[in-house]
């Protein structure tokens, strides 16, 4: 089984650690792809327009010029640096160790930046979502997609893809629908079913935390992933088609509106 996580928007910084290493990190066929970028993004960020081209605010005028002196900045273990609602409902640092192994080795976050990590995959904090256009790449989702379609097909190869990344992320790599199930987070309101952004990141870090944590074997088809989902959720599967995965729908229950 693979879980695929977006990165966080928001990064912890390390105050201190290794330099950066790209031979550290899972993927090492990716490599040339992540110093094209890592060039093009310090290229960018220096640049007058860096905050257009990168789609931030004034505020983050710290993080933005740290995006150009990446490969000298103190690294720490992938799931140190994301930080945000999902990461904090996945909660590594509360796992046990025989838990976090499990995490290290199932857990592959897609990023703007790297492409693709392991876990626990040491890197320094940045700024750069793959919605980004960098002039030196293009669009980051289309260059990713060239380069990881052929390194995740083959690592994926047999295993089970529980998809819990947001749409931006989820267009850098499709993997093979019959093996993948796209997670999906609804609320019942007024009896209806809605989609619910606020509480989507959260169930998604669960829904990883029930998987990491939970007694017995690891799915392996995307009916045992729903029936290990329906040990906490409603939840339901819908059959995947020739270009789209399973979907895996979990529904929260809600309150009603008030008159």
């Amino acid at each position: 089984m693979l879980i695929l996580l977006p990165p966080s928007e928001g990064k912890t910084a390390a105050v201190s650690g290794p330099a950066f290493d790209p031979d550290k990190l899972h993927f090492p066929g990716l490599n040339d792809a992540r110093k094209q970028v890592l060039e093009a993004v310090a290229q960018a960020s220096a640049a007058a327009d860096a905050h257009t081209v990168l789609g931030v605010g004034p505020s983050l005028a710290a993080e933005v010029q740290r995006n150009t002196v990446l490969q000298d900045q103190p690294c720490a273990p992938a799931h140190r640096i994301y930080s945000g609602v999902l990461y904090d409902a996945l909660g590594y640092s509360t796992l046990t160790p025989a838990q976090q192994r499990t995490a290290d080795s199932s857990v592959i976050v897609i990023s703007g930046l790297w492409g693709a990590l392991g876990f626990g995959d040491p890197i320094p904090a940045y700024r750069l979502s793959m919605a980004v256009k960098l002039p030196e790449t293009g669009k980051l989702a289309s260059f990713w997609k060239r380069h990881l379609t052929p390194v995740l097909n083959e690592y994926a190869a047999e295993q089970l893809v529980v998809d819990c990344r947001s749409s931006t992320y989820a267009a850098a790599w499709a993997p093979e629908p019959a093996r993948a199930a796209a997670v999906n987070v609804f609320q019942i309101r007024n009896g209806k079913r809605t989609v619910v952004s606020h509480f989507a990141k959260h169930t998604r870090g669960e829904l990883a935390r029930h998987l990491l944590t939970r007694t017995g074997a690891a799915p392996e088809t995307p009916e045992q992933l729903v029936a290990a989902a329906a040990e906490k959720w409603e939840a339901e599967l819908v059959p995947a088609t020739a270009r789209k995965p399973f979907q895996l729908n979990l529904i929260l229950p809600g309150q009603e509106a008030a008159n």
